[in-house]
């Protein structure tokens, strides 16, 4: 069986899991690797596995996975192989491997072999040593191909650390950690801490029933929660630039700027505060309605001040001024990162340093 990591881990965190026989892992995101085992490691506690990793550093390391799965334990009633390492089993092996799947199988033994690799092309997939986990193990896919499938695993993790994030705070996690899976990961994990330390219930069925546990409730995070958790020791938050931007006010938006330059405020969430301005102005001058915009009924007097200092000449240079200022905060381009978004935010302000 086939498929994909988004597919198959939330069947894996079901407390029924059959984890008998060959499984493959193929990617070169290494979080999901783990996330893979992570899932896995209670199955195997639960029904007694002794786990044990093999690197394999030849192909002839090959013989002591098999050496390990005819071992027997007097203590424990199967055998857990994570198995690492990208040299491909010999055909005495292959026999092996696929002999080992069909009698798992059958019921026959109740071995487990996880076998992680880098990610596996359709030529790959298409090799004799590829026959026996396709037809007869389990293979998963360990990559991700778009940002929806990156933010729909972060949702599930969000959801085992019991927090819930709105739309606004998931934009702002994405854009604050540069659309980094185990930076976003991390950061949800920091969260879990601050806001929902005490959601996980406990189980009263087994010792390894809580593996499985889901938090009983979740706390919801909007974008204010988040910036805060975010925010460093600055006098000034985003927040504060964001009013000064739209105000009109270039003395303070300067001000706010050098005092969050000070403090090592994230570049990332500095361009995050500018960019969703920015983007919100351009689409209330195209005639959309703030509301749906989601802009509070508190700032669109705000935004529509800040519409009036534009013109649709201006704003169609803001694309190319936030991509530089990207750019600039991925070391792509000479020009000091909070340079050119000292210029962006003025921009925004009515105050133009540059003229074409």
């Amino acid at each position: 069986m086939q498929d994909t990591f988004i597919k198959a881990y939330p069947k894996l965190l079901r407390p029924s899991v059959v984890v008998a026989g060959l499984w493959l892992a193929h990617g070169d995101e290494p979080l999901l690797s783990q996330w893979l085992i992570d899932a896995l490691r209670p199955h195997w506690r639960a029904q007694n596995y002794a786990i044990k990793r093999i690197e394999l550093i030849s192909v002839k390391s090959w013989q002591e996975v098999l050496s390990e799965l005819g071992s027997q334990s007097l203590f424990d009633d199967a055998s857990a192989l994570i198995v690492t390492g990208n040299h491909k089993p010999d055909k005495a092996v292959i026999a092996e491997l696929e002999r080992f799947a069909v009698e798992a199988q059958a019921g026959t033994h109740g071995h487990s072999v996880l076998w992680l690799t880098p990610k596996q092309d359709k030529r790959s997939q298409s090799s004799k040593w590829f026959a026996p986990f396709a037809q007869y193990g389990n293979v998963i896919d360990c990559n991700l191909y778009n940002e929806q499938q990156r933010q729909q695993l972060l949702q599930i993790q969000a959801q085992k650390f019991g927090l819930r994030l709105s739309q606004e705070a998931w934009q702002l996690l994405m854009s604050h950690t540069e659309h980094h899976l185990l930076s976003a990961y991390q950061t949800l994990w920091r969260l879990s801490y601050l806001f929902a330390p005490q959601l996980m219930a406990p189980h009263e069925d087994t010792e390894t029933a809580g593996d499985f546990a889901q938090p009983t409730n979740t706390v919801a995070l909007d974008i204010t929660d988040l910036q805060a958790a975010l925010v460093s020791d600055a006098q000034f938050s985003v927040f504060d630039l964001s009013d000064a931007m739209l105000a009109g006010n270039s003395a303070q938006v300067a001000k706010i700027i050098f005092q969050l330059k000070a403090t090592d405020e994230p570049t990332t969430l500095v361009l995050w505060a500018i960019s969703k301005d920015m983007r919100q102005i351009i689409q209330l001058m195209d005639g959309q309605d703030p509301q749906t915009l989601g802009i509070w009924r508190s700032k669109q007097g705000l935004y529509q001040q800040a519409c009036r200092r534009q013109s649709k000449t201006q704003t169609a240079e803001w694309p190319a001024l936030l991509y530089r200022c990207d750019q600039a905060i991925k070391g792509l381009v000479r020009q000091p990162a909070w340079e050119l978004l000292l210029q962006a935010a003025l921009e925004l302000a009515g105050k133009r340093l540059f003229t074409v």
